[in-house]
């Protein structure tokens, strides 16, 4: 079994299968996971119907599907997918991954974090795992553990930029500014386009007073990624704490006074 494509951050793999036996379940294998891969989710779920209809217990099939029912708003369907692969599979982790993202869907913060945990127990340094549970423990409002569990994550997977912003904004959360500002110039030194560590800066910059740097890092972040002037977005998509989506909301708020 290999890991491949993330449909959605650090949460849904696509489970590549060992190759069928007939041509033309593989080829309809192959066109299933070419369909999720390019994101035509509505392309790929009745691709990966049909390769069911003909390999009905395959689990990579049906963890497949799964993402693919997730990224179509089906989180229930998805949970059914998933939990059935790891009944045809126990002791493959993917599944678990995803079954725990499609949780996180439902927010059944519990259930997600205990097929976490069956990851971690496994294998601590799963760096998915971490960083999954760690939105959780956000979700939950425990930011310590958050912070902690991103700073896992990020050593478990050296070049892990999302969990290192991550980190910082679970930091800047707990009141540890100069922490995270100092991580977040770090991360954009290394990485001038990631939009992510520029809005967080814009926002913590705006907090203590320096307006006219935020405006330049936000100039910079609104050219890479729209998504960031979203509340809703920062929130439940990209996973952010309170504090900092307030602070950068703030700060658009100022900059532009007609949002």
């Amino acid at each position: 079994m290999i890991r491949s494509i993330a449909l959605l951050l650090c949460a849904l793999l696509l489970w590549i299968p060992q190759p069928a036996g007939a041509m033309d379940l593989q080829g309809l294998y192959e066109q299933a996971l070419t369909a999720s891969r390019r994101g035509d989710f509505g392309e790929a779920l009745p691709l990966w119907d049909q390769v069911l209809e003909q390999a009905p217990q395959d689990p990579a099939a049906l963890s497949n599907r799964g993402n693919v029912r997730l990224a179509l708003g089906d989180p229930d369907g998805a949970i059914a997918d998933q939990t059935r692969s790891i009944d045809l599979a126990p002791g493959e982790v993917d599944p678990h991954l995803n079954r725990g993202t499609a949780e996180e869907a439902l927010q059944d913060w519990s259930a997600a974090a205990d097929d976490y945990l069956w990851i971690l127990e496994r294998d601590p340094e799963d760096a998915s795992a971490l960083y999954n549970l760690a939105n959780v423990r956000g979700s939950e409002g425990d930011w310590q553990q958050a912070r902690d569990l991103y700073g896992q994550a990020s050593l478990a997977r050296p070049g892990f930029a999302m969990a290192r912003s991550s980190e910082a904004m679970a930091a800047w959360q707990n009141g540890d500014l100069d922490w995270a500002e100092a991580e977040l110039r770090k991360l954009i030194r290394r990485y001038p386009m990631f939009a992510d560590a520029r809005a967080g800066l814009s926002g913590l910059l705006w907090r203590q007073g320096s307006r006219g740097e935020a405006e330049s890092h936000w100039a910079a972040a609104a050219g890479l990624d729209q998504r960031y002037r979203q509340a809703d977005w920062l929130v439940d998509v990209r996973r952010w704490p309170p504090q900092p989506t307030r602070d950068l909301m703030a700060f658009l708020a100022l900059q532009h006074p007609d949002r």
